[in-house]
């Protein structure tokens, strides 16, 4: 039996202000998991900002690869691309984690979101923007479209060619999978609810693992 849902089930209720205002209930049902980076731009004054993030996808052809991901409107990385177009998304490993999440409260306009969390910031080769030292891959973004997800929405789209990419060495090798497991990407496992119960678990960071060849 499948549960069929096309509005957002009576049993639902917030766990705090405005969940279902800022999150569509659908993505507490589905709880894909997506991956999770650390945006990184310069805020006014070249003060490096930091923005964890998880909305976002990866694609491209023969004409480039990009970056599409949707941020809130009243973000300073949303301000930051608007301002300068270029950004990074770095990518940390479970054990940077802790410092990569301590960003979210150390965000006041004149703070050094990397450095203040005991990070380090390192210059791009093709972007004018901050990379982190630590996380094992680096994309460097430019602008290259944006809009709003719909009329009234308070996320926004943005659209990123990658221009050059950093990746250590160690997670680069040919069939080490070192680009997985507890070494590798994290993912954001956002809230998975029961549509009938309407309960929610905490969310989770978790991995991948390799299962099989294709």
């Amino acid at each position: 039996m499948k549960h069929e849902l096309s509005a957002q089930p009576a049993s639902f209720r917030e766990n705090w202000p405005r969940q279902y205002e800022i999150f569509s209930w659908v993505e507490f049902i589905t709880a894909i998991p997506q991956a999770i980076s650390v945006i990184t731009t310069w805020k006014e004054g070249r003060i490096p900002n930091a923005c964890l993030q998880a909305w976002t996808t990866y694609t491209g052809d023969f004409g480039g690869y990009y970056v599409i991901f949707s941020i809130m409107n009243t973000n300073h990385t949303y301000k930051n691309i608007l301002r300068y177009k270029d950004f990074v998304v770095n990518f940390p490993a479970v054990s940077d984690f802790p410092k990569c999440y301590k960003t979210i409260a150390n965000n006041s306009d004149l703070t050094d979101e990397i450095t203040a969390v005991g990070l380090k910031v390192e210059p791009s080769r093709t972007v004018d923007a901050p990379r982190i030292k630590e996380c094992f891959l680096n994309l460097e973004c430019r602008l290259g479209w944006h809009r709003s997800l719909h009329e009234d929405s308070i996320w926004h789209i943005f659209a990123g060619e990658v221009l050059h990419v950093a990746i250590e060495s160690d997670r680069a090798r040919y069939n080490s999978y070192h680009r997985y497991g507890r070494n590798g990407y994290l993912y954001n496992i956002h809230s998975p609810a029961d549509p009938v119960s309407g309960q929610q678990d905490d969310s989770m960071i978790g991995i991948i693992e390799p299962l099989q060849k294709m």
